[in-house]
């Protein structure tokens, strides 16, 4: 979106919450460390490990300071995949590929300890694992006994356990457990974000948790059969989450477009009027949660909708931040937020 639009987002964003104490963090996506592995088949381990730099990449940290010193930017979900931190040779736990998290790890440090300010740790893999080749539904889901090729759930608490002993001493540092579930028993969703918590909360982190839901996390379709074996929805399981700190937050996800996939110029979808269903839930729950990724076209009628939906989330104090979709080292002038004339201050 133009700079000068999205600075007035912001802007309001922040301001309301100093005024509520409602909006904590506000933000974008930081996306780049899940390229390089799409194909146009599926080709299990193709584009594995990648080159740094080259085939993915986390951050440019130019770019993360301008968004924190000219645009009050506090706030940045970057992404990774766990194909490349946890190598299919060594399956899905405690077990990393330093180099790469050493990558992603400077990245969250530029973040959070030279800018001081929130990184959302993101596995950005729909709840699956073992082949991102044609992401989002390519790879065997977590924890399906019925799939002998799939990661159990156990892996993914050790997986969970050992990144937040890596961050443990790192306050701006918080945990969102994996992006956009999707087309799998709700109760398996739940099953795993509850094993994400009890490995987060056994390292000793005790940092805010974004747990997603169903349904790639649909905040329209919280309440709602989803996928096409009509899972039953996230509002049913959600609440049922434990975390000894009770500081678990919901991860929602809200584009503007026709489908909700943000993959279209025009936005039809009303932000507000489509999460009321899960505002409500959320009250009535005790909950909070962060849209930790939307947006819409870079033209006025999705500027007016993108601000309509930062004014709903501002004044309904069930809502703690947001992140807008996306920036990175990689997208060159095709990023869809955040730039002065071409939606992209990324280089390119």
């Amino acid at each position: 979106m133009l700079i000068s639009a999205f600075l007035k987002l912001v802007a309001f964003s922040l301001s309301a919450s100093v005024a509520h104490a409602k909006i904590l963090y506000a933000g974008i996506n930081e996306s780049g460390g899940e390229f390089g592995v799409f194909a146009p088949v599926d080709m299990p381990g193709f584009g594995l490990p990648g080159r740094f730099g080259v085939d993915y990449a986390f951050i440019n940290k130019t770019t993360v300071d301008i968004f924190v010193d000219r645009e009050n930017i506090n706030f940045f979900r970057v992404t990774f995949l766990m194909e490349r931190m946890c190598p299919l040779s060594l399956g899905l736990g405690s077990r990393f590929n330093e180099t790469y998290f050493s990558e992603y790890a400077d990245a969250i440090n530029h973040i959070t300890i030279a800018k001081g300010v929130y990184a959302l740790i993101d596995p950005h893999n729909y709840m699956r694992y073992n082949d991102p080749s044609m992401q989002p539904f390519t790879g065997s889901v977590i924890g399906d006994t019925s799939d002998p090729t799939a990661a159990t759930t156990q892996q993914f608490r050790e997986f969970w356990k050992e990144i937040a002993r890596r961050f443990v001493h790192n306050p701006k540092v918080i945990f969102g457990i994996n992006n956009e579930p999707h087309d799998m028993p709700t109760q398996l969703v739940l099953e795993n974000n509850q094993a994400a918590i009890d490995g987060i909360r056994a390292a000793g982190a005790r940092q805010l948790i974004l747990a997603p839901g169903n349904g790639f996390t649909g905040g329209h379709s919280w309440t709602q059969l989803t996928g096409a074996a009509g899972d039953l929805p996230s509002s049913n399981f959600m609440n049922k989450l434990k975390d000894p700190l009770r500081n678990t937050a919901i991860d929602v996800h809200e584009y503007l477009d026709v489908d909700f996939c943000g993959s279209h110029d025009n936005c039809t979808q009303p932000g507000p009027s489509n999460v009321a269903a899960l505002t409500t839930w959320l009250q009535d729950n005790h909950l909070k949660a962060i849209v930790s990724e939307f947006g819409g076209g870079k033209n006025q009628v999705c500027f007016q909708f993108i601000d309509d939906m930062l004014k709903y989330l501002a004044t309904n104090d069930v809502y703690i931040g947001w992140s807008i979709w996306a920036a990175g080292p990689l997208w060159g002038t095709n990023s869809p937020c955040c730039g002065p004339t071409t939606g992209s201050l990324e280089p390119g």
